[in-house]
């Protein structure tokens, strides 16, 4: 657990992105989580990321990091198609599947900045978009991609997205762990409460919209064990 926490972004990268303010949180469930998320910058380019690893243990945490170093040199040699980044991506991440003979593999999703323009690519859990005014978007990415590890070349099934994103607005990223959390009644917490957690705070910092939604989300659980690695990234345009 403490070499993945040490690969995440520190708050002084994350700081020194102009135009963006970004809060994120990681709470594995077990000592090694498979969620994946990284902030990676190059330049004028900012690409961040998130992804669930299937399962969780040391050979999830292990295929987490896999990814996070393979995206980073993807990053570094100025890789700026997001179509070929996932598709090379998910060619090294399957061949070292392959090696390890296990049946892992991930959802996994991109956001690309770039002079003003949002680019979304892969597929994971649905992006939610809270504008200025308070309008809610949720975008699904089932056709933007397939999980990574699953198949030699999902080349093929690779599309984009491009998301307005204006002063004020907020996109919120979220792993499975968020949603599919259970209260003492198993009740899922669910995508619209998360919605709602969401615009209440609508408004305020990417730290505070963060907090506010962490703290609803432990109030839903309770006292209930969590199952699932929790992560959670806030971006807003400032």
């Amino acid at each position: 657990r403490h070499i993945q926490m040490m690969v995440l972004p520190k708050p002084f990268e994350l700081e020194a992105i102009p135009g963006l303010e970004i809060a994120a949180y990681m709470r594995p469930a077990d000592e090694v989580g498979g969620d994946y998320y990284d902030v990676l910058r190059n330049g004028s380019r900012v690409k961040i990321g998130i992804g669930d690893v299937t399962g969780h243990g040391l050979e999830s945490g292990v295929l987490m990091l896999m990814v996070q170093s393979v995206a980073r040199a993807l990053q570094e040699t100025n890789e700026a198609d997001p179509h070929q980044f996932l598709d090379r991506l998910n060619r090294a991440i399957y061949k070292n599947i392959e090696r390890t003979n296990t049946d892992k593999h991930l959802s996994l999703a991109f956001l690309d900045f770039e002079d003003g323009r949002v680019t979304l690519s892969g597929q994971h859990e649905d992006v939610l978009v809270v504008r200025a005014g308070g309008e809610v978007e949720r975008i699904d990415t089932l056709d933007l991609g397939l999980p990574v590890g699953l198949e030699s070349d999902i080349s093929p099934f690779i599309d984009t997205y491009d998301i307005k994103f204006g002063t004020g607005d907020v996109i919120v990223l979220h792993t499975d762990g968020v949603t599919e959390a259970e209260d003492q009644d198993r009740r899922l917490f669910g995508f619209e409460r998360l919605c709602q957690s969401a615009r209440k705070r609508q408004g305020g910092s990417a730290e505070e919209i963060k907090t506010g939604i962490v703290e609803d989300l432990m109030a839903h659980i309770g006292i209930q064990k969590i199952h699932d690695d929790i992560t959670l990234v806030i971006i807003r345009h400032t």
